[in-house]
């Protein structure tokens, strides 16, 4: 694995990704803000869950940059098509697997099917994050298309 290569593309994808997910949701196009959502699985003061779960979901998709580029390592093959179908794949994942465990375990969410307490307050995804608006599920497509793209651009096969 080239490290230094995986420093800076799996770095640069993430910012790209994070800044097309707050985008989206400074546009109104999704009500799901992640900073927010992870932030508050760490820390129920709601100022701080935003910078929190900024860093945390930085660190987050930096970590999940290693698989794509594992994949790329195995594969022998590294460009912008097969990162954007990895991302799209991520993303189908994230949207299906993620979202529907997220309320199992964030401390802060209410569930499908118990609806808010005191404790639980934060509306649960739903099938796709289509309860934070039906463009939301476009809005994780494209930005994880994109980070895989931008992986796929930047890494650098050893």
């Amino acid at each position: 694995m080239n490290w230094a290569s995986w420093i800076l593309s799996g770095f640069t994808a993430t910012l790209a990704l994070s800044t097309l997910l707050a985008t989206s949701h400074g546009l109104g196009l999704t009500s799901m803000n992640i900073p927010y959502i992870v932030g508050t699985v760490v820390t129920p003061d709601r100022e701080k869950a935003r910078l929190y779960g900024f860093f945390v979901h930085l660190l987050n998709g930096w970590a999940f940059s290693i698989l794509y580029v594992l994949i790329f390592e195995a594969r022998h093959m590294v460009n912008w098509w097969l990162g954007l179908l990895i991302g799209l794949a991520h993303a189908l994942f994230v949207l299906t697997v993620g979202m529907s465990l997220l309320p199992i375990f964030h401390p802060r969410m209410a569930t499908e099917r118990h609806g808010p307490t005191v404790r639980r307050q934060l509306e649960p995804p739903g099938f796709m994050a289509l309860n934070y608006g039906y463009q939301t599920p476009i809005a994780v497509f494209l930005s994880h298309a994109t980070f895989g793209a931008i992986l796929g651009s930047l890494y650098h096969l050893r």
